[in-house]
Protein backbone atom coordinates (compact mmCIF):
# COMPACT_ATOMS: atom_id res chain seq x y z
CA UNK A 1 0.00 0.00 0.00
CA UNK A 2 1.20 3.70 -0.34
CA UNK A 3 2.54 5.77 2.19
CA UNK A 4 0.53 8.23 1.92
CA UNK A 5 -3.68 8.71 1.87
CA UNK A 6 -5.16 9.82 -1.63
CA UNK A 7 -5.44 13.01 0.19
CA UNK A 8 -2.25 13.49 1.54
CA UNK A 9 -0.30 11.87 -1.51
CA UNK A 10 2.68 13.41 -3.03
CA UNK A 11 3.19 14.92 -6.14
CA UNK A 12 5.96 15.96 -8.35
CA UNK A 13 5.69 20.00 -9.51
CA UNK A 14 8.30 22.60 -10.86
CA UNK A 15 11.21 20.27 -9.65
CA UNK A 16 10.06 19.13 -5.89
CA UNK A 17 7.96 16.44 -4.37
CA UNK A 18 5.16 18.20 -2.47
CA UNK A 19 2.15 17.29 -0.74
CA UNK A 20 -0.91 17.57 -3.37
CA UNK A 21 -2.72 20.27 -1.02
CA UNK A 22 0.63 22.30 -1.60
CA UNK A 23 0.86 22.03 -5.60
CA UNK A 24 -0.36 25.31 -6.25
CA UNK A 25 -0.20 27.39 -9.47
CA UNK A 26 -1.10 31.07 -10.74
CA UNK A 27 -4.87 31.34 -11.25
CA UNK A 28 -3.84 33.68 -14.54
CA UNK A 29 -1.57 31.29 -16.14
CA UNK A 30 -2.38 29.86 -19.73
CA UNK A 31 -2.99 26.53 -18.20
CA UNK A 32 -5.38 27.68 -15.95
CA UNK A 33 -7.39 29.91 -18.13
CA UNK A 34 -7.35 28.10 -22.01
CA UNK A 35 -6.22 24.44 -20.79
CA UNK A 36 -2.81 25.31 -22.49
CA UNK A 37 -1.55 22.12 -21.67
CA UNK A 38 -0.40 18.26 -22.78
CA UNK A 39 -0.37 15.00 -20.46
CA UNK A 40 0.20 11.28 -20.82
CA UNK A 41 -2.26 8.66 -18.39
CA UNK A 42 0.37 6.24 -17.48
CA UNK A 43 -0.74 2.80 -16.15
CA UNK A 44 1.42 1.40 -13.55
CA UNK A 45 1.19 -2.38 -12.57
CA UNK A 46 2.42 -4.62 -8.88
CA UNK A 47 3.13 -8.17 -9.43
CA UNK A 48 3.28 -9.98 -6.32
CA UNK A 49 5.47 -12.74 -7.85
CA UNK A 50 8.47 -10.02 -9.08
CA UNK A 51 7.38 -7.79 -5.71
CA UNK A 52 8.16 -4.52 -7.91
CA UNK A 53 5.76 -2.02 -9.84
CA UNK A 54 6.22 -2.43 -13.66
CA UNK A 55 5.10 0.98 -15.92
CA UNK A 56 3.85 0.09 -19.06
CA UNK A 57 5.17 1.43 -22.44
CA UNK A 58 6.77 3.80 -20.45
CA UNK A 59 8.95 5.02 -23.41
CA UNK A 60 5.92 4.61 -25.95
CA UNK A 61 3.85 7.35 -23.57
CA UNK A 62 6.55 9.66 -23.05
CA UNK A 63 7.33 9.86 -26.52
CA UNK A 64 3.80 10.83 -27.65
CA UNK A 65 4.16 13.52 -24.66
CA UNK A 66 6.97 14.85 -26.50
CA UNK A 67 4.68 14.74 -29.48
CA UNK A 68 1.75 16.48 -28.19
CA UNK A 69 4.34 19.52 -26.80
CA UNK A 70 5.89 19.68 -30.47
CA UNK A 71 2.49 20.18 -31.48
CA UNK A 72 1.14 22.24 -29.11
CA UNK A 73 4.21 24.28 -30.04
CA UNK A 74 5.17 24.67 -26.84
CA UNK A 75 8.90 25.48 -24.95
CA UNK A 76 10.98 21.90 -24.77
CA UNK A 77 12.15 22.09 -22.02
CA UNK A 78 12.48 18.36 -20.65
CA UNK A 79 14.63 15.54 -22.24
CA UNK A 80 12.78 11.80 -21.90
CA UNK A 81 15.17 11.40 -19.16
CA UNK A 82 13.88 13.89 -16.84
CA UNK A 83 10.56 13.10 -17.40
CA UNK A 84 11.30 9.38 -16.50
CA UNK A 85 13.52 10.32 -13.71
CA UNK A 86 10.39 12.44 -12.07
CA UNK A 87 7.82 10.00 -12.72
CA UNK A 88 10.13 7.59 -10.90
CA UNK A 89 10.89 9.71 -8.09
CA UNK A 90 7.33 10.87 -7.51
CA UNK A 91 6.08 6.96 -7.40
CA UNK A 92 8.38 6.22 -4.84
CA UNK A 93 8.43 8.75 -2.58
CA UNK A 94 4.47 7.41 -2.22
CA UNK A 95 6.07 3.97 -2.02
CA UNK A 96 3.28 2.74 -4.32
CA UNK A 97 3.18 -1.14 -4.19
CA UNK A 98 -0.35 -1.56 -6.05
CA UNK A 99 -1.72 -0.89 -9.47
CA UNK A 100 -1.32 2.97 -10.11
CA UNK A 101 -2.58 5.56 -13.07
CA UNK A 102 0.05 8.52 -13.29
CA UNK A 103 -0.87 11.56 -14.64
CA UNK A 104 2.64 13.23 -16.28
CA UNK A 105 0.97 16.97 -17.46
CA UNK A 106 3.33 19.56 -19.48
CA UNK A 107 2.19 23.23 -18.88
CA UNK A 108 2.29 26.77 -19.62
CA UNK A 109 2.86 28.38 -16.02
CA UNK A 110 3.08 32.24 -15.05
CA UNK A 111 1.64 34.65 -17.07
CA UNK A 112 0.91 34.66 -20.74
CA UNK A 113 -2.25 34.29 -23.19
CA UNK A 114 -3.36 31.27 -25.45
CA UNK A 115 -0.47 32.02 -27.75
CA UNK A 116 1.77 31.87 -25.26
CA UNK A 117 5.20 29.20 -25.84
CA UNK A 118 6.07 29.24 -21.75
CA UNK A 119 6.90 29.75 -19.11
CA UNK A 120 7.05 25.73 -19.16
CA UNK A 121 6.00 23.51 -16.00
CA UNK A 122 4.91 20.16 -14.93
CA UNK A 123 3.18 18.27 -12.50
CA UNK A 124 3.34 14.02 -11.89
CA UNK A 125 0.37 13.06 -9.94
CA UNK A 126 -0.14 9.20 -9.17
CA UNK A 127 -3.44 7.57 -7.79
CA UNK A 128 -4.35 3.91 -7.37
CA UNK A 129 -6.20 2.41 -9.52
CA UNK A 130 -8.88 1.51 -7.23
CA UNK A 131 -9.36 5.56 -6.91
CA UNK A 132 -9.80 6.29 -9.98
CA UNK A 133 -12.36 7.78 -11.71
CA UNK A 134 -16.00 5.09 -11.47
CA UNK A 135 -16.17 4.69 -15.34
CA UNK A 136 -12.69 3.09 -15.58
CA UNK A 137 -13.77 0.74 -13.28
CA UNK A 138 -17.04 -0.75 -14.74
CA UNK A 139 -17.56 -4.12 -16.06
CA UNK A 140 -19.20 -3.20 -18.92
CA UNK A 141 -20.97 -0.13 -20.93
CA UNK A 142 -23.95 1.07 -21.90
CA UNK A 143 -23.57 3.22 -24.54
CA UNK A 144 -24.96 5.64 -26.99
CA UNK A 145 -23.48 7.51 -30.36
CA UNK A 146 -22.97 10.85 -29.34
CA UNK A 147 -24.76 13.74 -31.37
CA UNK A 148 -21.39 15.71 -31.19
CA UNK A 149 -18.91 15.24 -33.46
CA UNK A 150 -15.27 14.34 -32.85
CA UNK A 151 -12.68 16.64 -33.41
CA UNK A 152 -10.53 16.52 -36.46
CA UNK A 153 -7.05 17.36 -38.26
CA UNK A 154 -8.39 20.64 -39.23
CA UNK A 155 -9.76 21.70 -36.07
CA UNK A 156 -8.01 20.53 -33.22
CA UNK A 157 -5.72 17.08 -33.79
CA UNK A 158 -6.98 14.34 -32.12
CA UNK A 159 -3.33 13.39 -31.81
CA UNK A 160 -2.69 15.92 -29.78
CA UNK A 161 -3.28 14.93 -25.94
CA UNK A 162 -3.91 18.22 -24.60
CA UNK A 163 -6.48 19.49 -21.63
CA UNK A 164 -8.36 21.62 -24.37
CA UNK A 165 -9.57 18.34 -26.72
CA UNK A 166 -11.22 16.87 -23.62
CA UNK A 167 -13.83 19.88 -23.55
CA UNK A 168 -14.75 17.73 -26.93
CA UNK A 169 -14.86 14.60 -24.89
CA UNK A 170 -16.83 16.32 -21.65
CA UNK A 171 -19.90 17.69 -23.84
CA UNK A 172 -20.56 13.76 -25.49
CA UNK A 173 -19.89 11.81 -21.95
CA UNK A 174 -22.35 14.64 -20.31
CA UNK A 175 -24.45 14.07 -23.11
CA UNK A 176 -24.60 10.13 -22.39
CA UNK A 177 -24.76 10.23 -18.62
CA UNK A 178 -27.75 12.87 -18.41
CA UNK A 179 -29.49 10.31 -21.19
CA UNK A 180 -28.80 7.44 -18.67
CA UNK A 181 -25.73 5.64 -20.59
CA UNK A 182 -22.18 4.83 -19.08
CA UNK A 183 -20.42 6.71 -22.01
CA UNK A 184 -20.68 7.64 -25.47
CA UNK A 185 -18.89 6.58 -29.03
CA UNK A 186 -17.84 9.92 -31.54
CA UNK A 187 -18.24 10.01 -35.10
CA UNK A 188 -16.09 11.88 -36.88
CA UNK A 189 -16.48 15.25 -39.42
CA UNK A 190 -17.49 12.16 -42.43
CA UNK A 191 -19.94 10.27 -40.41
CA UNK A 192 -17.67 6.91 -39.56
CA UNK A 193 -16.87 5.75 -35.83
CA UNK A 194 -14.15 7.70 -34.44
CA UNK A 195 -13.40 6.81 -30.92
CA UNK A 196 -14.75 6.92 -27.16
CA UNK A 197 -14.53 9.84 -24.65
CA UNK A 198 -10.72 9.36 -23.55
CA UNK A 199 -11.07 5.43 -25.13
CA UNK A 200 -10.24 3.65 -28.32
CA UNK A 201 -13.18 1.30 -30.00
CA UNK A 202 -12.77 -2.29 -31.25
CA UNK A 203 -15.64 -4.51 -32.52
CA UNK A 204 -15.60 -7.68 -34.05
CA UNK A 205 -17.91 -8.93 -36.94
CA UNK A 206 -17.32 -12.84 -38.38
CA UNK A 207 -14.44 -13.62 -36.08
CA UNK A 208 -12.85 -10.36 -37.22
CA UNK A 209 -11.26 -7.75 -34.67
CA UNK A 210 -11.72 -4.28 -36.49
CA UNK A 211 -10.67 -0.82 -35.29
CA UNK A 212 -11.17 2.62 -36.97
CA UNK A 213 -8.39 3.83 -38.95
CA UNK A 214 -5.61 6.67 -36.89
CA UNK A 215 -7.08 8.98 -39.68
CA UNK A 216 -10.56 8.52 -38.78
CA UNK A 217 -10.08 10.80 -36.18
CA UNK A 218 -8.76 9.32 -32.93
CA UNK A 219 -5.84 9.24 -30.72
CA UNK A 220 -2.57 7.58 -31.58
CA UNK A 221 -3.56 5.40 -28.80
CA UNK A 222 -0.73 2.97 -27.28
CA UNK A 223 -3.30 0.85 -26.00
CA UNK A 224 -4.90 0.69 -29.44
CA UNK A 225 -1.58 -0.34 -30.70
CA UNK A 226 -0.78 -2.93 -27.92
CA UNK A 227 -3.75 -4.32 -28.68
CA UNK A 228 -3.46 -5.52 -32.08
CA UNK A 229 -0.07 -6.61 -31.95
CA UNK A 230 -1.21 -8.82 -29.44
CA UNK A 231 -4.38 -10.28 -31.69
CA UNK A 232 -2.40 -10.93 -34.28
CA UNK A 233 0.15 -13.02 -32.11
CA UNK A 234 -3.05 -14.61 -30.85
CA UNK A 235 -4.07 -15.76 -34.41
CA UNK A 236 -7.35 -13.10 -34.73
CA UNK A 237 -7.30 -11.71 -37.90
CA UNK A 238 -7.25 -7.94 -37.64
CA UNK A 239 -8.61 -4.82 -39.76
CA UNK A 240 -8.20 -1.04 -39.27
CA UNK A 241 -10.23 0.42 -41.84
CA UNK A 242 -13.35 2.77 -41.74
CA UNK A 243 -16.85 1.96 -39.65
CA UNK A 244 -20.12 2.74 -40.22
CA UNK A 245 -22.46 3.80 -37.75
CA UNK A 246 -24.99 0.99 -38.33
CA UNK A 247 -21.95 -1.45 -38.16
CA UNK A 248 -22.06 -0.65 -34.30
CA UNK A 249 -25.56 -2.20 -34.02
CA UNK A 250 -25.13 -5.50 -36.05
CA UNK A 251 -21.73 -6.67 -34.50
CA UNK A 252 -20.68 -9.76 -32.37
CA UNK A 253 -18.56 -7.96 -29.99
CA UNK A 254 -17.55 -4.53 -29.17
CA UNK A 255 -15.12 -3.24 -26.27
CA UNK A 256 -13.59 0.32 -25.47
CA UNK A 257 -10.24 0.78 -24.53
CA UNK A 258 -7.41 2.87 -22.91
CA UNK A 259 -4.69 3.01 -20.48
CA UNK A 260 -7.24 3.68 -18.04
CA UNK A 261 -10.10 1.68 -18.55
CA UNK A 262 -7.99 -0.95 -19.72
CA UNK A 263 -10.58 -3.52 -21.97
CA UNK A 264 -13.81 -2.79 -21.19
CA UNK A 265 -16.79 -4.90 -23.16
CA UNK A 266 -19.81 -2.88 -24.90
CA UNK A 267 -22.96 -4.71 -23.46
CA UNK A 268 -25.52 -1.98 -25.70
CA UNK A 269 -24.87 0.79 -28.54
CA UNK A 270 -28.20 3.05 -28.28
CA UNK A 271 -30.39 0.19 -26.66
CA UNK A 272 -29.33 -2.93 -29.29
CA UNK A 273 -27.34 -5.24 -27.61
CA UNK A 274 -24.25 -6.78 -28.10
CA UNK A 275 -23.91 -10.49 -27.59
CA UNK A 276 -26.78 -10.33 -25.62
CA UNK A 277 -25.17 -7.65 -23.01
CA UNK A 278 -22.55 -10.25 -22.48
CA UNK A 279 -18.72 -10.24 -22.45
CA UNK A 280 -17.80 -11.81 -26.07
CA UNK A 281 -15.22 -14.75 -26.17
CA UNK A 282 -12.76 -12.30 -28.08
CA UNK A 283 -12.95 -9.77 -25.81
CA UNK A 284 -12.38 -12.19 -22.82
CA UNK A 285 -9.35 -13.67 -24.88
CA UNK A 286 -7.89 -10.54 -25.72
CA UNK A 287 -8.62 -8.91 -22.22
CA UNK A 288 -6.92 -12.35 -20.11
CA UNK A 289 -4.20 -12.04 -22.25
CA UNK A 290 -3.26 -7.92 -22.03
CA UNK A 291 -3.32 -8.27 -18.63
CA UNK A 292 -1.10 -11.18 -18.39
CA UNK A 293 1.32 -8.49 -21.18
CA UNK A 294 0.73 -5.68 -18.62
CA UNK A 295 1.32 -7.52 -15.14
CA UNK A 296 4.80 -9.18 -16.53
CA UNK A 297 2.94 -12.40 -17.20
CA UNK A 298 3.91 -13.12 -20.35
CA UNK A 299 8.16 -12.94 -20.96
CA UNK A 300 7.60 -12.02 -25.24
CA UNK A 301 6.64 -8.66 -23.87
CA UNK A 302 8.55 -8.24 -21.04
CA UNK A 303 10.59 -4.83 -22.84
CA UNK A 304 7.32 -3.11 -22.79
CA UNK A 305 7.55 -2.98 -18.74
CA UNK A 306 9.82 -0.59 -16.94
CA UNK A 307 10.75 -1.42 -13.24
CA UNK A 308 10.05 1.10 -11.00
CA UNK A 309 12.18 -0.10 -7.75
CA UNK A 310 15.25 -1.63 -9.40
Amino acid sequence: MAKFTVDERRVWLGGKIVPVNEANINVLSPTSQFGLNVFEGIRCYWSDKKQNLYAFRLNDHLKRLKRSQKLMQLEDKYTIKDLEAALFNTIIANEYREDISVRQTIFVDGFGSWASHGTINMFISPIPKAKSNSEYNKNGLNCCVSSWQRINDNSISPRIKCGANYINSRMAQIEALNNGYDTTIFLNNRGTVAEGPGSCIFIVRDNVLITPLITDSVLESITRDTIIVIAKELGLAVQERSIDRTELYLCDEAFLCGSAMEITPIFSIDKYLINNGEKGPITDKIHKEYLRVVTGDSQEYSKWLTPIYS
